[in-house]
């Protein structure tokens, strides 16, 4: 045992604040103050955070059930860190964003406390069932924050998330218990370190039916074609916090959880089911992309949209090498932090129209200039815009992904050219979805903001307050780590575990 990580304390604030609220402290203030407490605290840590150090810092542990080689073990590096940085900014632009619901507000915003916990405790997790427990704690609290406090058919998102995300859950786990039992028996632990020890050694063998577990698992829970279903309904009737945080950070946890374990654990069969993977990051691309072009509301074409970048991360991963990781790496920053301000901005728009379908839109940059100045920030920063983190995160992760296939060329012949022309064109077809998503972006951008301004729309106020702190939050991170992408890359190269 060691003594506890302050790490710790980033995950012990929310849920403080949570019990709080629940006993009958004022929901808002509370909930504002530890999310801002969390990013302060989070930023005194940086200070202390060596990028150049190699292995995780802030390491603490404790035995739990030591005969299965379960331990509460907290720990960062430079990937952690990012991640722990996208939960706490994110947490904190959400509850700004909040309105209070007229009814439970105290359960509405302990929920975003809880799930702020959830992802924060499974960022800093280095035990890999405490990583899968906390990213549970989080996934209760967004089910009920969309069944209860959603809007639409909000029932049916519910149940159709909970279903998908609960098999998506048990699949993950069975991949985590195989991962345990291929290793020695007498050295079988959950601890990530030790296990990617024993993987660089060949003492455990690189298993192809854990990979495809982990990879289900996990891709039913990021909605990797065709398990994508259920998230633009979802994300579409949740109140607007609850979209920004799962959308923006929890949705993350199944692509970190495949660069962090199955990149440096089961690198071979990657490989070997590369084709598969790669056919389905392309129908989140492509397919999914189109499928985004045709809707007719914002919330449900931020909700596909969403699932259709997820493919170029995806694509990263696949490449398995240190630029496309890395790139990777830095999208799950940038999309974060893109789609939580794009979800604040429709939730701004549906709270003073009533409404988010295009039809009954239009011209209201008129009567909210600095909304539709905002809203063109978010959907250029989406796009890939130079001077977005975007740009520099996509073209990492083609430069990475067009070399991946020579990379992975060994002496298979014709399987060689196979491996390398497959990797060509799922980065043409990722090229070709920046054109996609320029379309529907565009298309949303003129149809809600631009043209004559109906008379009923004469009054809207404008952006403000604690909302408009939000969005420039999130957009000035953008924007900064745009222009200088190279302190990230400084920050997540030596966490990315190549074998």
């Amino acid at each position: 045992m060691t003594l506890p990580s302050p790490l710790l304390f980033l995950i012990l604030v929310p849920v403080l604040a949570a019990g709080l609220i629940i006993l009958g402290a004022n929901a808002r203030r509370t909930a504002v103050f530890a999310a801002g407490l969390n990013l302060a605290f989070f930023g005194a840590l940086m200070a202390f955070f060596k990028p150049a150090e190699l292995g995780f810092q802030f390491f603490s542990t404790a035995p739990v059930v030591p005969q299965l080689g379960i331990s509460f073990t907290l720990g960062a590096d430079g990937l952690s860190m990012v991640m722990l940085f996208l939960s706490t900014a994110v947490t904190l632009a959400a509850v700004w964003v909040a309105r209070e619901p007229a009814e439970n507000a105290s359960w509405f915003y302990a929920s975003l406390m809880f799930i702020s916990a959830g992802v924060i405790g499974a960022f800093a997790s280095v035990d890999l069932m405490f990583f899968y427990m906390f990213h549970e704690l989080a996934l209760i609290p967004t089910f009920l924050l969309i069944g209860i406090w959603g809007s639409g058919d909000r029932q049916a998102a519910a149940w159709k998330a909970t279903v998908y995300l609960a098999t998506g859950s048990f699949i993950l786990l069975l991949g985590i218990i195989g991962l345990y039992l291929i290793q020695p028996v007498e050295l079988r632990t959950f601890d990530l370190r030790k296990i990617i020890e024993m993987a660089d050694t060949g003492t455990i063998p690189d298993s192809p039916v854990v990979y495809l577990l982990l990879l289900v698992g996990f891709g039913i829970l990021v909605s990797l074609f065709p398990f994508h279903t259920w998230a633009p309904q979802a994300y579409a009737c949740a109140p607007a916090p609850a979209s920004m945080l799962h959308a923006g950070v929890l949705k993350k946890f199944g692509l970190y959880g495949l660069i962090r374990i199955a990149a440096p654990v089961l690198p071979e069969s990657i490989q070997q089911f590369m084709p598969l993977l790669l056919a389905l990051l392309v129908g989140n691309i492509l397919y999914v992309g189109y499928v985004t072009i045709a809707q007719r509301k914002l919330d449900l074409m931020l909700g596909y949209s969403s699932v259709m970048h997820m493919g170029y991360i995806f694509l990263g991963f696949a490449a398995l090498n240190e630029i496309s990781l890395t790139g990777s790496s830095l999208m799950l920053l940038s999309h974060g932090l893109t789609v939580a301000a794009l979800f604040a901005l429709a939730g701004e728009i549906r709270e003073r129209t009533g409404t988010l379908d295009f039809a009954e839109l239009g011209g209201i940059a008129r009567a909210t200039p600095r909304l539709g100045l905002a809203f063109g920030f978010a959907a250029m920063a989406s796009v890939g815009l130079p001077g977005f983190l975007g740009f520099a995160s996509e073209l990492m992760v083609f430069f990475g992904a067009f070399v991946g296939g020579q990379s992975l060329m060994g002496a298979a012949g014709g399987q060689e050219i196979f491996k390398f022309n497959a990797f060509q064109i799922a980065t043409i077809c990722a090229v070709w979805g920046i054109v996609i998503s320029a379309i529907y972006m565009l298309r949303a951008y003129r149809r809600i903001f631009m043209g004559p301004l109906p008379e009923r729309w004469s009054g809207l106020a404008d952006l403000s307050g604690l909302p408009r702190a939000a969005v420039v939050l999130l957009l000035g991170v953008m924007l900064v780590f745009g222009f200088f992408p190279q302190i990230l890359v400084n920050l997540v190269t030596p966490a990315l575990l190549l074998p």
